[in-house]
């Protein structure tokens, strides 16, 4: 087994952690952003991202370089409702803050666009990645006659016609356990795993502000980049009357991103929830 499949695989136990930790508390922070302003989340050298927004918010509060460690990591464009980031800090260093007067200390020092919802004090060594039992995310689709003129930002415009029980059809192709290669980004996917476990896509009818919209949700253990927006790119080509359902399993059993149907634009997809 090579050293990246043995790193991607391996997941140390919250003991594991605690004993690797140099700090004596660890903390999350819930944070939500506006994903347009930022090249995603994870930082990126002369380029504005959540990671490095929040990361320059803590050093500035403890004067000192600080790490966060995210749920999932997040394209540029790609919203986030319930994003989730811990970090370590030592006791000295919280100076009486309370978990309320970090997340206020944090809003202040953040740019526009991002909202740290909820800092919380975690067992130490608690890993916003490695203790996630499952990630949700929800992407909206606009089917109104016309455009959209409040959600603009935030859906993918697709038109009233998608036969949504052919994508229902689909969907049921890819729950539960599979290798999803033909769903992620090709270079990504060199030398690691691509097997996810996806527990739910379900497709609900929602009205926002005035307007219909189709909600998609997807569920699971974890995700490959790119994995949601070409599952939704691929289930509105049967949606559209392009394929049909059946073809979403002759995706998944291809293994070859070029068998799907096109990523969906990052402006609909919300990072909307983690569980622990």
């Amino acid at each position: 087994m090579s050293e990246v499949i043995w790193k991607e695989l391996h997941r140390p136990s919250l003991e594991e952690r605690a004993g690797a930790c140099e700090r004596e508390l660890t903390f999350s922070a819930t944070v939500a952003y506006a994903g347009a302003p930022f090249a995603g989340f994870a930082k990126q050298p002369g380029q504005l991202t959540v990671q490095g927004e929040l990361e320059q918010a803590l050093s500035l509060l403890f004067r000192r370089s600080v790490d966060v460690v995210c749920a999932g990591r997040t394209d540029a464009g790609v919203h986030a409702r319930g994003q989730v980031v811990s970090f370590d800090v030592d006791r000295c260093e919280l100076r009486d803050r309370t978990p309320y007067n970090l997340r206020r200390s944090l809003n202040a020092l953040t740019c526009e666009g991002i909202a740290v919802r909820a800092v919380e004090e975690r067992p130490r060594g608690f890993s916003a990645r490695f203790d996630a039992q499952w990630r949700e995310y929800k992407y909206f689709l606009a089917t109104g006659d016309t455009p959209p003129v409040f959600t603009d930002r935030t859906a993918w415009y697709v038109g009233p016609n998608l036969d949504i029980a052919a994508m229902e059809r689909g969907a049921l192709h890819l729950i539960g356990e599979h290798d999803f290669k033909s769903f992620c980004m090709a270079a990504s996917a060199v030398g690691k795993p691509t097997c996810r476990n996806v527990e739910e896509i379900s497709i609900a009818s929602e009205e926002i502000l005035g307007e219909p919209h189709r909600v998609v949700t997807v569920r699971g253990n974890a995700f490959l980049h790119s994995m949601v927006r070409t599952i939704v790119g691929t289930l509105v080509m049967v949606g559209r009357g392009q394929r049909d359902a059946d073809w979403v399993a002759e995706v998944l059993a291809a293994r070859d991103r070029q068998a799907a149907g096109e990523n969906a634009p990052a402006c609909g997809l919300i990072f909307w929830s983690v569980g622990y």
